[in-house]
């Protein structure tokens, strides 16, 4: 009797797994290059971003509610940066700008200041959520697929909790974002599903440590099938960080 019972539990577990995780479903974004797991389609807006050195940045936010959860995906294009900077140099008519207009290579202006606007951005961003009304519960080093970047976890003042991926590759910004109610487990078949796509839409993944502007010239991306196992917080691979 105990057998047939605990048979028929296990069962009903497993069917109510099931069902569970066809709610969800693997979204592919090939026009910003990433692939994320979500438990519907998304509603996509576009908007302007305001970056560190104040460029306006085409950007969209993909978003899915459900109940009480929320994900997000935030995608800015740092591609265009170079651009907007020398725009922005040409239209600078006052001092000091007119040292932007003969060239200059300035942290706070100029034609140059695009590369430390790109630079800044993983920082500019993670500012953003350091500021929040919230609890800081972990902030670090993180990378998916070795492309590196920054996990932090907030606890909101409604005890409801946020996790955080943000990611740059070839000067494109990805923030991943799900917030869960008080008590809920950690979102994982959202954060451990985020990967990046080539111009061909076939999955990144560097052999060495890839940080944006700097890579690593001489390697390719490796393609689907050479992934390591994904490593959550506390795993062997490091907390939120993926297994090399």
């Amino acid at each position: 009797m105990l057998l047939r019972q605990l048979t028929i539990a296990a069962a009903a577990l497993l069917i109510s797994t099931q069902a569970f995780g066809q709610e969800w479903l693997e979204y592919t974004n090939r026009q910003d290059r990433f692939t994320v797991n979500l438990p519907a389609q998304p509603t996509i807006r576009e908007f302007t971003y305001t970056s560190w050195l104040d460029a306006k940045l085409p950007a969209r936010v993909y978003t899915v509610e459900r109940g009480a959860e929320r994900y997000s995906v935030t995608f800015v294009d740092y591609t265009v940066a170079e651009r907007v900077h020398a725009e922005m140099a040409r239209s600078c008519a006052q001092p000091p700008c007119d040292a932007a207009i003969a060239g200059a290579d300035s942290v706070a202006q100029g034609v140059g200041a695009w590369k430390y606007d790109v630079l800044g951005a993983l920082d500019r961003a993670s500012e953003a959520f350091l500021k929040r009304d919230a609890k800081v519960t972990y902030f670090a080093w993180a990378t998916i697929d070795r492309i590196t970047g920054r996990q932090i976890h907030l606890t909101n003042p409604d005890q409801s909790r946020t996790f955080v991926q943000i990611h740059m590759l070839e000067n494109r910004l990805y923030i991943f974002e799900a917030t869960v109610p008080p008590r809920a487990p950690e979102p994982g078949l959202f954060q451990q599903s985020p990967r990046f796509l080539d111009a061909d839409g076939k999955p990144v993944r560097y052999p060495d440590n890839y940080m944006n502007m700097y890579g690593i010239p001489e390697a390719s991306p490796a393609r689907q099938g050479t992934q390591s196992p994904r490593g959550g917080r506390g795993a062997a691979a490091g907390r939120g960080a993926q297994a090399p």
